[in-house]
């Protein structure tokens, strides 16, 4: 098996009825590895690719081929523990990666500043703008970068969530263990976080065409 396979616990106010096993592949597969840890091959092949690249954008290549593997080895360890609150296993999947990024923080703060600074991203998957895009705050200036950076450790698994991994609110709020409001309020206090660091004349027409 490809290696041997931590994840919160969903807030109560979001833990809805579990999605039917027939709509349902990826828990029909984590409950067949109960029995048959073969068959959690099928998650590792069918996420790999979008729980590696969120990585990438967020740490970097090579760190995100370290935590992605640590991702699913963490998720097989704890299999008996998914709750198919929804139809893929990915919200889960990008909760533990989110909580193994904390720990490279610094990591993760340190490519955003040098990106502030210069414009360059080094690892060229950073996609700054795609952060932007995502949470409606405008065209980017480098300056954004330095924004992202300061935000701290909840505000930005949230942003990197949606910006990233294009999950929708309900998503993050299943992969983080908290309400889809809570998931809300976070993005408000972003967007206008973000837009602070526009240059005057974007902000100026941003505020004009919203």
């Amino acid at each position: 098996m490809k290696e041997q396979m931590g994840t919160r616990s969903p807030a109560p106010e979001i833990a809805d009825a579990a999605v039917p096993a027939a709509a349902n592949p990826d828990a029909d597969a984590i409950r067949r590895s109960q029995s048959d840890p073969e068959a959690f091959v099928t998650i590792f092949d069918r996420h790999f690719e979008p729980i590696h690249r969120y990585l990438h954008r967020r740490v970097g290549r090579d760190l995100a081929d370290e935590l992605a593997s640590e991702t699913f080895a963490q998720a097989y360890r704890r299999r008996s523990t998914f709750e198919p609150l929804s139809e893929s296993a990915l919200p889960w999947l990008y909760g533990i990666a989110a909580n193994l990024v904390r720990r490279h923080r610094r990591t993760e703060t340190r490519r955003l500043r040098a990106y502030a600074r210069t414009g360059v991203d080094e690892s060229v998957e950073l996609d700054v703008p795609g952060v932007v895009d995502r949470v409606d705050a405008g065209t980017l200036a480098a300056s954004l970068a330095a924004a992202l950076a300061s935000l701290s450790a909840d505000d930005r698994e949230t942003v990197s969530l949606i910006a990233f991994a294009e999950l929708t609110y309900g998503e993050v709020g299943l992969a983080l263990g908290i309400p889809s409001g809570t998931v809300g309020s976070r993005m408000n206090r972003i967007r206008s976080r973000l837009a602070a660091h526009l240059p005057s004349d974007l902000r100026a027409l941003r505020e004009e065409t919203s």
